[in-house]
């Protein structure tokens, strides 16, 4: 039962800033967790590790080792992005606005409300408290919203909300403590770059922008007329000023002869040995110079503003995102319009540039979109978009491989469980998506919805193939399929009925009337016709729906039956009830084996609007959803509550709550409120206290409930409550999904994360392969040769291994290598003459990761269909020559006996 979680589909993005490690590994926060998309192969992965609250802002080093990680609640976490465990964590005391690493990746810049702190970036050194604070700046009178780094890691542009950018010198230099000041915009700062000149390579240029569209370009020029000494004039000041300003500054610098400005700089401790003394030797200094405003330029969007930009200093090229979905590529510095294109409906959150500049991403919070474009191609890269609301429903298709979602959006999502990307949507509904079912071959999925319509859809040409539709319109809520596909039922909200469609024809076969309540519950058993179906009316029916002898039998409960399974061998039924019981029954003799009590397991946290304690309160302590496993031996189950409980079935005890998630931005997820937030007009989280000018999905995450804001229908102010909705188990019973509030969570006894220790090395070279197969390492010899990707030295490799060794060197091999190393033993088979020796290594690889290609066969058929076509070549050579050799023997044998 040792379930990992493994992945989170459903939300590839819901606000706070993106960033891109590299050229190719996209990162962004989802929630309060982190996922990770190798756009290259696409693959989504989320990271294990879970923050405090939703994640409002993300830095990565350029290394790409480590990713730094604030949430609502200012709370950071380091985590070391190739291990993907939280290495340190800290809490800052204001929030955090803006987060950038150094060039060098040894500093870090955070914009913590009005103040600029540089921190050393902690490493994999092991210390008590990694985090050291090297300067604080308090120049800024608003809160910071920008930050970029010089190429030199010597100098910081800050922007900030009093409409002003600030240059930085992080050294402490006579004279020049008075940060320059780039002044003019009429509205907050959104982005502030330097430009380099790349036949100098020194900075050359400075971009500010601002919300209100607006791009200004500030040229340098170096001084002659530096300060002389402590009495040196300015040859021109730091900044644009009056000349009581030019005497008060001379004034702080005469009184000042260290170096130190004690009113605006906070002393910290010195970086670096010669942080205390003056920049004699930094000849190039941006301070020094002139600069002035070179150009004014709008991109012309109003009424829209501008809330996302990045720059490419090697291509020199801004891109721009608007608050009405429409984006511009400018070359600088001439402001060029390359681009202007609109992507999305709502507004731009997010928008940066790869390593390269060849690949464009943006983000849509409130949509839930991520996109990468390639701005030269004009082609799309990446296509992502979460659901818009809740998750209602899973299903799983019966090689485990995909997954079926939907949701409150009326859209139906099929997603490869292996990669975590989302092929294909489907949106003919025109209401929520209520129920979902796989036939049996993955050709066809089958959807039911209130928009009062059951929908076949064709996975082959994902197209809608068939409506099932009823005399008068109905709701419906629960769906099921028998084993042979030929039958389809499908239970209603209003009118308690459930309706039977032949799958051929889509003609309405049967109407099974009976229940006096919503019919929820709906499932076919395994071995037989029989339909079993729950009902709020506290029953559950057995019907024969082939026979047509309507309710075959009925059993009776004491409270409204929420939903019904049955156990994979037909033998036993399940059904959850309000008072938070789950009842065993015989179908077959139809009487009740076994009752577990899960009120207090399932028994969540205290809402917000609670009035009384989570320990007294009746709500939400009962299972709305069941899954039993693929072999019977025991029994998910999930409700209104921040846990999932796993019930083994034989002994009726609990096996692990799994908990789904520690989020605190979500309602009824804390047992117990914080008494101090309690105020006389209620709590204060419940106060609406919001900033209008804040801007949503940049500085918080948004959350799919913006559609349902009405008067009275939200009395948490649209605070998520944590909930499962739907559980399902993989028909393999490896892994299984949930459909929480957080987005549909999967959960694995496979290990999804195999370290490679070879990742790690930096003389990854055939040298270092021929020193492994020298020491008699065959092992790291093929790991090394994998990772270089050299055919002959893969093969050499192989061949060296000995037919002892070749077990345990199966076992080491991680699975991202399976695909090279099965092309070479197709080619191996083709040339090399250890025919057996080449089978038994292929016969051990399928021992060793079976299970791990069965469900990912998809992107390995290329590889296996190479090695079947190879094996098939073989096996018929070696029929011919045995069958030649076996008439031979004959003849030879027929000959003696005559002589």
């Amino acid at each position: 039962m040792n379930f990992r979680f493994q992945n989170l589909l459903g939300a590839p993005y819901r606000g706070g800033n993106a960033v891109i490690s590299g050229n190719s590994l996209l990162i962004s926060p989802v929630g309060n967790r982190v996922s990770v998309t190798d756009l290259i192969k696409s693959e989504t992965v989320t990271l294990p590790c879970e923050s405090s609250s939703n994640i409002s802002r993300i830095a990565v080093s350029p290394d790409g080792n480590f990713l730094l990680t604030l949430d609502e609640n200012n709370r950071c976490q380091f985590i070391n992005l190739h291990r993907r465990v939280v290495l340190h964590r800290m809490s800052f005391k204001k929030p955090v606005s803006t987060i950038k690493f150094s060039p060098d990746g040894a500093l870090i810049a955070i914009g913590v409300g009005k103040l600029l702190q540089i921190w050393r970036s902690p490493g994999f050194r092991k210390e008590f408290f990694p985090f050291q604070l090297i300067r604080t700046f308090a120049d800024c009178d608003a809160s910071v919203t920008a930050l970029d780094w010089s190429p030199d890691s010597n100098y910081v542009l800050a922007g900030s909300k009093d409409l002003t950018v600030r240059l930085f010198c992080l050294k402490r230099l006579g004279g020049f403590n008075k940060p320059f000041l780039f002044l003019g915009h009429r509205d907050n700062v959104v982005g502030a770059f330097f430009c380099m000149d790349k036949k100098l390579n020194k900075v050359s240029r400075v971009y500010t922008i601002s919300r209100d569209c607006s791009v200004f370009s500030w040229t340098y020029s170096s001084s002659e007329g530096r300060t002389d000494g402590l009495n040196g004039e300015f040859s021109d000041p730091p900044s644009p000023g009056t000349p009581e300003w030019r005497a008060s500054a001379e004034a702080d610098a005469k009184g000042d002869v260290n170096g130190f400005d004690n009113d605006n700089v906070k002393k910290g401790k010195a970086f670096d040995g010669s942080a205390d003394n003056l920049d004699e030797e930094h000849e190039f200094s941006l301070h020094g110079g002139k600069w002035e405003l070179s150009r004014k330029d709008n991109c012309m969007q109003a009424p829209a503003k501008l809330t996302a930009c990045d720059y490419h200093r090697a291509l020199d090229i801004v891109v721009v995102g608007f608050s009405n979905g429409v984006f511009g590529l400018y070359q600088m510095p001439d402001f060029v319009c390359i681009h202007l294109l609109s992507i999305s409906r709502e507004k731009i959150s997010t928008a940066i540039f790869n390593e390269l500049g060849n690949w464009l991403t943006f983000g849509c919070a409130k949509l839930g979109q991520l996109l990468v474009w390639e701005w030269r191609s004009e082609s799309y890269i990446l296509k992502q978009q979460g659901h818009y609301f809740d998750v209602n429903c899973l299903a799983y298709s019966s090689d485990s491989q995909l997954l079926a979602t939907g949701a409150d959006d009326n859209k139906i999502k099929v997603w490869t469980v292996s990669s975590g990307s989302c092929f294909v949507t489907f949106s003919e509904h025109t209401n929520a998506v209520t129920a979902l079912h796989f036939m049996a071959g993955n050709h066809c999925l089958l959807s039911a919805s209130l928009d009062g319509t059951v929908r076949a859809w064709d996975m082959f040409r994902y197209r809608n193939f068939r409506t099932f539709t009823t005399p008068s319109p109905r709701q419906f809520v629960s769906l099921a399929s028998d084993q042979s596909g030929e039958v389809i039922c499908a239970g209603t909200l209003d009118s308690f009925e459930i309706f039977v469609w032949s799958m051929k024809t889509g003609r309405l076969l049967d109407v099974l009337s009976g229940h006096e309540g919503p019919v929820h519950g709906l499932m076919f058993s395994p071995t037989s016709a029989i339909l079993a179906s729950s009902s709020w009316d506290k029953s559950v029916r057995l019907w024969d729906v082939f026979e047509g002898k309507g309710a075959v039998e009925t059993f009776p409960h004491t409270h409204d039956v929420l939903t019904v399974v049955y156990r994979p061998d037909g033998k036993q039924l399940a059904s959850s009830t309000l008072d938070g019981q789950i009842h065993f029954w015989d179908p077959i003799d139809g009487v009740l084996m076994f009752t577990i009590e899960g009120r207090r397991d399932i028994a969540g946290g205290r809402l917000m609007t609670d009035r009384r304690s989570a320990a007294n309160s009746s709500l939400g302590k009962y299972f709305t959803t069941l899954c039993y496993s693929a072999d019977g031996s025991y029994i998910l189950a999930g409700g209104s509550s921040k846990y999932i409980c796993m019930y083994d079935v034989a002994d009726q005890v609990l096996l692990r709550r799994f908990r789904i998630t520690h989020n605190l931005s979500l309602d009824g997820v804390l047992d117990y409120l914080n008494s101090k937030k309690m105020t006389e007009a209620g709590p204060l989280d419940l106060i609406d206290d919001d900033n209008s000018d804040v801007e949503e999905g940049i500085d918080k995450q948004t959350r799919g409930k913006m559609g349902y804001d009405l008067p009275g229908s939200m009395p948490n102010r649209g605070r998520p409550v944590v909930r499962t909705k739907c559980l399902r188990i993989a028909p393999t019973g490896r892994c299984w999904a949930a459909a929480t509030t957080e987005g549909v969570l999967v959960y694995s006894i496979d290990e999804s994360f195999i370290f490679d220790p070879t990742d790690l090395d930096m003389d990854v070279t055939p040298e270092a392969v021929d020193d492994a197969l020298a020491e008699d390492q065959p092992q790291r010899a093929l790991l090394l040769s994998l990772r270089l990707n050299e055919d002959t030295l893969i093969k050499k490799c192989i061949v060296a291994v000995k037919p002892v060794d070749i077990k345990a060197v199966a076992l080491s091999i991680p699975f991202k290598y399976l695909p090279r190393l099965i092309e070479a033993f197709a080619d191996l088979l083709e040339s090399c003459p250890h025919l057996e020796f080449i089978l038994r290594w292929c016969e051990e690889l399928c021992k060793v990761h079976g299970h791990s290609i069965q469900q990912n066969s998809i992107s390995l058929i290329p590889a296996l269909r190479s090695l079947q076509k190879s094996i098939t070549r073989l096996h018929q050579d070696l029929a011919d020559t045995c069958s030649s050799n076996e008439y031979l023997l004959r003849y030879l044998c027929l000959t003696g006996s005559k002589n």
